[in-house]
């Protein structure tokens, strides 16, 4: 007996065919041959199906874009965040139609179980990105934990990178990557600052986020761009009370 039937067909190894192909489209005799095994020995590993074969290429792809978000605390935090989205853009193209199908629903196949799935990598994005602020997200890191302002702004942008992400791919993918990378970066920016005129958790996260931002980095490019802009609503500002 060979080795391909001696060992089971991985989700791992049909994620390639789910990759390109709405997960309705694809077969398990596709399946079965993109692995290398008989569609008998496919049922054997997979007694459910299509359905629990395309569930373990989905839990082996949610792995791999968790791993994404992963980046060493080393260096200013907006291009810590820059190099994970470097990664999801790359993960997205590399797994457009099934990234595609799979964040729209609407799938014969989409289940509670695979919501579930894709709910988890978003939470732990959003952990991720959190760390990066110098913020835990669990209510059990005392004085280092999350409220729930920055965790609903950080949440808000992870929704948004998805939906930045749909609509690349609906473009062309266009703009390129790299020029949505750094405006999802300035949207990331953008949110922190809105949210820390009204927070004091998150004014403080921006305050050291800043000691650690540099001129050539992506927050000193976007105060170079928006200080100039924000000067012409100076009229806007009310004047300061007169002297007794």
């Amino acid at each position: 007996m060979g080795e391909a039937a001696r060992r089971p067909p991985h989700g791992a190894g049909a994620q390639g065919l789910f990759a390109h192909r709405a997960p309705d489209e694809v077969s398990l005799d596709e399946v079965a041959v993109a692995a290398g095994v008989s569609r008998p020995l496919v049922y054997r590993y997979f007694p459910g199906g299509r359905q629990q074969l395309y569930e373990a290429a989905l839990g082996s792809a949610a792995d791999e874009l968790k791993l994404c978000f992963t980046e060493p605390a080393v260096g200013p935090p907006t291009e810590r965040v820059a190099r994970v989205l470097d990664r999801y853009l790359r993960f997205v193209d590399e797994h457009d139609t099934g990234f595609s199908a799979l964040l729209r629903g609407g799938s014969v196949v989409e289940t509670s179980r695979t919501t579930s799935i894709v709910d988890g990598v978003r939470r732990a994005a959003a952990e991720e990105i959190l760390s990066h602020l110098g913020r835990i997200g669990g209510a059990d890191a005392g004085g280092r934990s999350a409220g729930p302002r920055l965790r609903m702004m950080v949440r808000s942008w992870i929704a948004a990178v998805e939906a930045a992400s749909l609509i690349w791919l609906d473009e062309g993918k266009q703009p390129p990557a790299a020029e949505l990378r750094g405006w999802l970066v300035d949207h990331l920016i953008a949110l922190l600052a809105a949210t820390a005129a009204t927070d004091e958790e998150t004014a403080a996260v921006v305050r050291d986020l800043l000691a650690l931002e540099t001129p050539g980095g992506p927050a000193g490019r976007l105060a170079e761009l928006v200080i100039p802009v924000v000067a012409d609503a100076a009229h806007l500002l009310a004047p300061a009370p007169a002297a007794d």
